[in-house]
């Protein structure tokens, strides 16, 4: 399928296998599909194409000067590095033929979907991401409902940048990851026209049980929850019985909403933030979801998941991402800590780590 293609793979393609050049979030979507799993259909710029463009440009050389003899505790001095970099990559093109086969593989997808401008999900898929020593997830940036040529092929750019965000250089120093030890794909996905969406673990992820499956809910984009922007809906399945423990209704008084190209904020309507996003129907359909990629990889699940309001039930709930649980209600320092709701393990490392939390 991919054979016109030295730097494009699709998601049929995409496994454990090809984690290396399409990273963790690329090659469990694509586990995922093989697996039987609803998941929307995309491709994989690979890391290869990432590597071509970084080498070409001597960029390499700038992130080692840039970062080399910088403490991992200035923030002042992180922040100016990591500036330095991404300046650097967005001012640099993108090679000829990188791009034509981005667009080439972005119209073949469009083609599929029947469409001739298909709003795709742009995002970040590094090659180090989700390791058994470090969670380097939700690092990198993600674009949503990006159209058109240009703007897929901008957003592919700003996701390579943005391999060099300040939190994720500092994470890196902090875990002894070199800067130029980690390469970035780029998944390219058609977006889901999300009524609701949200976060599901397949393990308690306070306590670490794994008879119980959480879910988190809120109108929209599952973007709302991620960032922490609401309280969610929050629902408790125990796993044998499909049966819902505790559902409790959270205040979702804003959204993440498609806005021409990209995304808005939106208030939520009064009458909607304070019922369920999702009926009883759907939490089990989405539970039973999660049972089946826990036991495809083997292990509990952090997944994003998103009902499509154009589609027919069932067959309107997607995953739109899976990664193992790093750690369940503790930090990768052992502290017992109860994790700030939509933040990885990653990122909340990193928060204690500027609040000047020492090992």
């Amino acid at each position: 399928m991919g054979s016109n293609y030295r730097y494009i793979l699709w998601f049929e393609e995409c496994s454990k296998k090809a984690l290396p050049l399409v990273g963790g979030k690329n090659a469990n979507l694509g586990e995922m599909l093989n697996a039987g799993i609803r998941v929307p259909p995309g491709f994989a710029v690979t890391s290869r194409g990432f590597q071509r463009y970084m080498d070409g440009a001597g960029l390499w050389d700038l992130v080692r000067e840039s970062v080399a003899g910088v403490p991992p505790d200035d923030i002042k001095a992180v922040s100016r590095a990591g500036g330095v970099i991404r300046q650097a990559i967005l001012s640099t093109p993108i090679p000829n033929d990188i791009r034509a086969e981005i667009v080439s593989a972005y119209g073949a997808l469009c083609e599929r979907c029947g469409s001739s401008d298909l709003p795709v999900a742009v995002r970040s898929s590094a090659t180090a991401e989700d390791l058994e020593e470090a969670s380097f997830a939700g690092q990198q940036d993600t674009y949503l409902w990006i159209w058109g040529n240009d703007a897929v092929v901008t957003a592919t750019h700003e996701c390579w940048a943005s391999l060099f965000t300040d939190r994720a250089i500092a994470y890196r120093m902090k875990v002894g990851f070199p800067q130029d030890g980690v390469y970035i794909s780029v998944g390219i996905q058609k977006m889901v026209n999300s009524r609701s969406a949200g976060v599901m673990f397949t393990v308690d992820p306070i306590t670490g049980d794994r008879s119980r499956i959480t879910i988190d809910a809120n109108w929209g984009f599952g973007e709302s929850i991620v960032q922490g922007m609401v309280s969610p809906d929050n629902f408790i399945i125990a796993k044998k019985s499909l049966s819902i423990k505790q559902s409790i209704v959270g205040q979702k008084d804003q959204m993440v909403v498609a806005n021409g190209r990209g995304t808005v904020v939106h208030v939520v309507p009064s009458d909607q933030q304070a019922i369920p996003c999702v009926n009883v129907s759907e939490v089990i359909e989405i539970a039973k979801m999660g049972i089946r990629i826990e036991a495809h990889y083997g292990s509990p699940q952090d997944i994003e998941w998103a009902i499509d309001r154009d589609l027919p039930f069932p067959e309107n709930i997607f995953s739109t991402q899976a990664r193992p649980v790093t750690a369940a209600g503790k930090t990768h320092f052992g502290k017992e800590v109860l994790k700030e709701s939509g933040k990885s393990d990653a990122d909340h490392i990193i928060d204690l780590m500027l609040k000047g939390f020492k090992r």
